[in-house]
């Protein structure tokens, strides 16, 4: 849950500006789920479009 990811990457409300693809991963973030997560942070990496409102 964000409560979860917020603990792993820091602040809550990137988290969700993440989530819902509002903000990319930084990569301070993606070196972080990588570790956690015991990933490759390649996998982290694909670029993905962003939502604007």
């Amino acid at each position: 849950n964000q409560k979860d990811l917020a603990e792993i990457l820091g602040n809550k409300g990137n988290i969700s500006k993440v989530l819902n693809r509002k903000r990319k991963l930084s990569i301070e973030m993606i070196r972080n789920l990588s570790k956690y997560l015991h990933i490759p942070a390649d996998i982290l990496i694909k670029d993905y479009p962003l939502t604007y409102e």
